[in-house]
């Protein structure tokens, strides 16, 4: 157990400390390289996003405490080292002990201390501001997590079954190096080895299932994917350094300022599909260059089936494909409407967000799904002036507006580029 610690308390400092060097970094898949600065995600272009898309809010006036110093020297690009998957626990908090591991009883302690480590790479601990599921919620207690970048929520999590929910949810999850694909002929099966107990072996009543099938464990978890299209995760940990817990609160509120006019703000109870979901997690290093922020953004999965239109799909890793388009889809609303999906403009025009989707007006009929993240752009030195064109430029474009000043690193699996 002590060098379990040891080796523990190892990957967190390197984790958590910017280094100059990726000699340590675990090989990448063959499909994927590093980025050099300034190529992994593009740069807004006034000639394309208008005169106006690297400027400041004008309208903004929020500010942050007068005595709100950062570090503005170091270079920041390519220094945060290489992470698989990332995992948000729900603790209804937005401070936490220094380290979030040293909670006596809780999942965050059982991830560190259980023993086994993730075989897919590097796992990202952060807890979160997510509500658990009672109002009186101890760390022992069953809550829940929501594991990036499958995007898929998974409930009744205890720290006794960590080893299980490692085993059967974290391991075979899509990675930042897994390849996303972004079309396919129907949506994929799902993976009755990892379903919940709604669909384990002992509910089938198909005789030709596959022999091995018979053996599979039924979870002892219930999964369900993410509603959101995007995710802000704001660092607010106070505990860590002060300029985090002033400023996670201050964006969070400019954020929404600009969210709301366009129907995409989701506060923590807001499960209608699409939108931004924004949460507060703990340290994740470089609090020298607060603010800090992770902006995950899903992918979307086009289909040629006919018949997939309907369906809300759990795939192999228990994330979504979820509708966006289709007639049905766009008679109700949507992502900028009150159904979260579509407004009237977008179906008469088979657009979002000023791109072409399939469905309203165009020829061909297909159908869209929210897939997994497909990306995940981590700035610093975020200020609430910024928050406008981040909003406007990078949650919906995924383009960064001051990558020379603001962008840490982070991976796009579209294009099967990193930043370590």
């Amino acid at each position: 157990m002590t060098a379990t610690f040891s080796s523990a308390l190892k990957r967190g400092r390197a984790f958590l400390t910017p280094t100059s060097s990726s000699t340590a970094v675990p090989r990448l898949a063959d499909s994927f390289s590093k980025a050099p600065e300034g190529g992994l995600f593009p740069k807004v272009d006034p000639a394309i996003d208008g005169e106006d898309c690297d400027h400041d809010c004008e309208s903004c006036s929020i500010t942050y405490p007068a005595k709100f110093k950062i570090d503005e020297d170091d270079k920041l690009y390519g220094h945060v080292n290489a992470w698989a998957t990332h995992i948000l626990v729900a603790t209804g908090k937005t401070d936490w002990v220094r380290d979030v591991s040293d909670e006596k009883g809780s999942v965050m302690e059982a991830v560190r201390d259980c023993g086994i480590e993730p075989s897919n790479g590097t796992l990202m601990l952060s807890a979160s501001n997510l509500p658990p599921p009672h109002e009186h919620h101890s760390p022992s207690d069953p809550t829940t997590i929501l594991l990036l970048p499958a995007f898929t929520i998974i409930e009744n999590v205890t720290p006794n079954s960590v080893p299980n929910l490692i085993k059967h949810h974290i391991n075979p999850a899509p990675t930042s190096t897994t390849p996303f694909h972004s079309q396919t002929s129907k949506p994929p099966p799902p993976d009755i080895s990892s379903l919940s107990l709604d669909a384990a072996p002992s509910a089938r009543s198909d005789d030709t299932a596959p022999a091995q099938l018979s053996t599979a464990p039924p979870s002892i978890f219930t999964t369900r994917p993410c509603p959101h299209k995007y995710l802000i995760l704001l660092c607010s940990q106070k505990t860590r350094d002060a300029r985090c817990g002033q400023s996670a609160p201050l964006l969070r509120r400019e954020f929404e300022r600009h969210l709301r006019p366009l129907g995409l703000y989701r506060d923590l109870q807001d499960e209608r599909p699409g939108g931004v979901g924004i949460y507060f997690i703990s340290h994740v290093g470089g609090h020298k260059y607060s603010a800090n922020l992770m902006i995950y953004r899903r992918g979307e999965v086009e289909g040629t089936d006919p018949a997939a239109g309907d369906i809300y799909e759990r795939n192999r890793y228990m994330s979504s494909r979820v509708p966006i388009s289709g007639d049905k889809q766009l008679e109700g609303g949507g992502i900028n409407g009150p159904n979260g999906i579509f407004n009237g403009d977008e179906a008469k025009t088979g657009t979002v967000n000023g791109e072409l989707k399939t469905g309203g007006n165009n020829t061909e009929k297909k159908n869209v799904w929210l897939g997994e993240g497909s990306q995940c752009i981590w700035l610093a030195r975020v200020r609430p002036e910024d928050c406008e064109g981040i909003v406007k430029h990078t949650i919906l474009k995924g383009k960064v507006i001051k990558p020379e000043r603001q962008l840490r690193g982070g991976f796009d699996r579209q294009r099967g580029l990193v930043s370590w």
